[in-house]
């Protein structure tokens, strides 16, 4: 689901962040399949916004009007640090659910919710369905739902060496794995939030004669959120390049250790 710069989309008359003016409505997690073509890299890198219709009408961007809970056991919450709360203890389809209604819960919800919609199991038909159910409101799953199945076509899939289930062929290992880095709400009320993620993740396939190969990335995704059936849900969202470091000098792993990695060491659950 982005706007930056390791995704891409088929071309479906939006861009995910890579437009010049920004897109003021919600987007589809980015995938910019790598190829020796540059043709490929120019039709597929380019046009990496895949939803651009997810109008979150009707927010709320009253102040807020919720404190963090304060315990004296855990440093006071902050831009750099952890607030100290337990994440949430439930999940669905592997996501987690059932946030605080907090603003902190708001933040936590985002920050899951970039995770799973910028994996590599959203590319996968059945998964992808799961995704959307626990991810969206209600009144937007059919029309994500939609719009995703086109996006991610068997042309597509093919185009980063993928079958039309979204799997690998042997001696290959998709990866895609996003990692949160910090979370930032713009608004917040006790029914709607908006909550930027500042994320880095690794994507790309895993083999020795790969053309796409794992590469790194650096973008923000932007998701507005309700309040739902006792949950925070995403109306909305949103991606755009960077904040991006300078390229550090470390030396790239193997193919092998790439997949490895993938495989051997699970994600998390974030919780603000």
């Amino acid at each position: 689901m982005s706007t930056s710069g390791e995704h891409g989309y088929p071309d479906t008359g939006h861009t995910r962040t890579h437009l010049p003016g920004g897109d003021p409505y919600g987007g589809a997690p980015r995938r910019t399949p790598r190829s020796s073509s540059r043709s490929l890299i120019t039709v597929v890198g380019v046009v990496v916004l895949l939803i651009a219709a997810i109008a979150f009408a009707n927010r709320d961007n009253s102040p807020s009007t919720d404190q963090p809970t304060k315990n004296p056991n855990h440093p006071a919450a902050a831009p750099t640090a952890p607030s100290g709360t337990t994440p949430v203890p439930t999940t669905e389809n592997g996501i987690p659910t059932h946030f605080p209604h907090t603003k902190q819960g708001a933040e936590s919800a985002a920050a899951n919710y970039a995770v799973a919609l910028v994996s590599a199991d959203i590319l996968k038909p059945q998964r992808r369905s799961e995704i959307v159910r626990e991810v969206f409101v209600v009144d937007q799953q059919a029309a994500l739902t939609d719009k995703f199945n086109k996006a991610y076509n068997k042309q597509f899939l093919s185009n980063i060496g993928l079958d039309q289930n979204g799997n690998s062929g042997a001696g290959h290992t998709y990866v895609s794995r996003t990692a949160p880095l910090g979370t930032k709400p713009t608004a917040y009320s006790a029914s709607a939030a908006t909550v930027e993620v500042w994320c880095t993740g690794v994507f790309g396939t895993a083999g020795e004669d790969s053309t796409n190969p794992v590469t790194s990335d650096w973008f923000t995704m932007t998701l507005q959120l309700r309040w739902e059936n006792g949950d925070w849900k995403a109306a909305g969202f949103s991606q755009q390049d960077g904040p991006a470091p300078i390229p550090g000098d470390g030396k790239a792993s193997s193919a092998d250790q790439m997949a490895k990695a993938v495989e051997e060491y699970g994600g998390f659950t974030y919780a603000r």
